[in-house]
């Protein structure tokens, strides 16, 4: 419990901005909480916190070690509601991150459910057009669409997707219907872009192909948005487009033919102590998108395996 309390020590100094405040809420005084903190660097050999008269700012060490704080207090915490409730019962906060067309089209739904059936687990969700490979620490899940970077992280296949060429009808009707990836190049296109700039490949079926004339965006809504309006041709996650589709606004373009698979992976830290509404996430997900992802899937396409 001593070291617990250090912990939560910690924790509060970095959430407060300031280790009095948090020396308050430990009962402590501002000298026995600088003691305590100076008797925990020193004990790791890292200096944690980069004090100044005006501000208390983690320093990377401090970043490492307080993130691992938080799930070790998350995990005491869940262990107590689990003997005092039942096994089944989980809480503490999960932290995830996802793209933001996964995000607003099938793991909004998947988290509702989620926090149905364990209403003590709090949700944080960070949802992103621009998301990198590095999953920072503070992440607990982090969901990613297509082919993974070798690393440490715990890697569990959910789904497999699959990206389409889309366009709407007014678009069809004033460029014309390719009938081959190369006549998509000078046609007018609709792309997204992030920190490693513009997605302008677009691998259909065997053939990858460079569009030139595009808009770009760094929301995958505006790019949906402009394809509706008739802005251009997109390259697109089907289930993203699926209820434009189903309701006529767009057009798949030479589908399944043109269209790439691309998995989705759950990513996790390979902690020994998972935290059980972790495991307990990632099974539900599993589980969940597998469910979904077929009913979203036009005839034709393979279920998720």
């Amino acid at each position: 419990m001593h070291r617990l309390n250090d912990m939560q020590l910690l924790v509060d100094a970095a959430d407060l901005g300031s280790l009095s405040a948090a020396g308050r809420r430990a009962g402590l005084s501002p000298a026995a909480a600088s003691a305590c903190v100076q008797r925990i660097e020193a004990s790791l050999g890292a200096r944690l916190f980069e004090r100044t008269t005006r501000q208390l700012r983690l320093t990377d060490e401090g970043r490492l070690y307080i993130a691992s704080c938080r799930q070790a207090i998350d995990t005491m915490k869940e262990a107590e509601q689990a003997v005092r409730h039942g096994t089944e019962r989980v809480s503490g906060t999960l932290r995830v991150s996802a793209p933001s067309d996964l995000g607003r089209n099938l793991l909004v739904h998947i988290l509702d459910q989620f926090m149905t059936l364990h209403p003590d687990v709090r949700i944080a969700l960070t949802l992103s057009d621009s998301l990198s490979r590095f999953v920072p620490d503070e992440v607990d899940v982090a969901i990613r669409v297509g082919k993974l970077e070798s690393g440490e992280m715990v890697a569990r296949h959910l789904a497999d997707s699959w990206r389409v060429v889309c366009a709407s009808p007014a678009c069809i009707a004033a460029h014309g219907m390719p009938s081959s990836p190369d006549e998509l190049v000078d046609m007018p296109t609709l792309v997204i872009t992030t920190n490693a700039g513009p997605r302008d490949q677009w691998r259909l079926g065997d053939t990858v192909v460079q569009v030139r004339r595009y808009h770009q965006s760094t929301d995958s809504e505006v790019v949906r948005t402009w394809a509706v309006l008739g802005k251009g041709f997109a390259y697109r996650q089907l289930w993203a487009v699926a209820k434009d589709v189903d309701e006529g606004r767009l057009v798949l373009v030479n589908a399944p033919t043109w269209s790439a698979p691309a998995p989705i992976h759950a990513l996790y830290h390979p902690n020994v102590f998972q935290p059980p509404r972790v495991r307990r996430f990632v099974d539900f997900l599993h589980a969940d998108m597998a469910k979904r992802l077929p009913a979203g899937h036009a005839k034709g396409y393979p279920a998720a395996r």
